[in-house]
């Protein structure tokens, strides 16, 4: 599926791709910074992204050692000894494409005028007012619209503010059912990819 124009999957007409930001994001303080790539959320954001029909995941990091490191572990799951032994992870390793920063994603996609960017952001001051509901996400996404949607993820503590007002849409916030709210980036993404790909909404109080 990567490089498709479109895809059809479950209704949806325009393309997907998530992206996985290591910079710039904010760490607990609330400085800008740059996050270390994991292994963990290579393999995760991979599987999910192809279990729900995204084009490509791509890993944005500026640290030339950091890229080198995931062509490593992609060689070693899609070319390696592991590619024949485990072909599942194969084929969601093969979506990963790694870049510098977020605009070679959106320029590997036709470029700013050919791409929407969705991005997630649970912090209530994360700027950009989000979208009503996930049933307003899929409407868009089901649309006519030929722009590609690129789902963005923050690591470390979220995107900055910058980004976030920078996007088209800011999808509704992740919410428990307590005062803790404090998610890893590889069940954000498989819940929001869930919602926007399900018919479903969430019971209210849990969007």
């Amino acid at each position: 599926m990567t490089g498709d124009a479109t895809s059809i999957v479950n209704g949806r007409a325009r393309r997907l791709a998530i992206a996985l930001v290591h910079w710039p994001v904010l760490d607990r303080s609330g400085a800008t910074v740059t996050s270390a790539v994991t292994n963990m959320d290579v393999h995760d954001l991979s599987r999910s992204a192809r279990t729900f029909g995204a084009s490509d995941f791509f890993v944005t990091t500026p640290i030339e050692a950091q890229r080198t490191l995931v062509q490593t572990i992609l060689g070693h799951w899609t070319h390696g000894s592991s590619a024949a032994r485990i072909p599942s992870r194969k084929d969601a390793l093969e979506i990963v494409r790694v870049v510098p920063q977020l605009d070679d994603a959106i320029a590997a996609l036709g470029g700013r005028s050919a791409v929407e960017v969705w991005v997630t952001a649970a912090r209530t001051d994360a700027g950009k007012p989000p979208l009503a509901d996930y049933a307003a996400a899929r409407a868009r996404l089901r649309s006519d619209d030929a722009r590609a949607v690129l789902l963005v993820f923050g690591t470390s503590w979220g995107l900055t503010p910058a980004l976030v007002d920078a996007a088209d849409e800011r999808l509704p916030p992740i919410r428990g059912v307590s005062s803790y709210n404090h998610l890893s980036v590889r069940a954000a993404c498989a819940i929001t990819l869930d919602r926007l790909v399900s018919d479903l909404d969430p019971p209210r109080g849990g969007a």
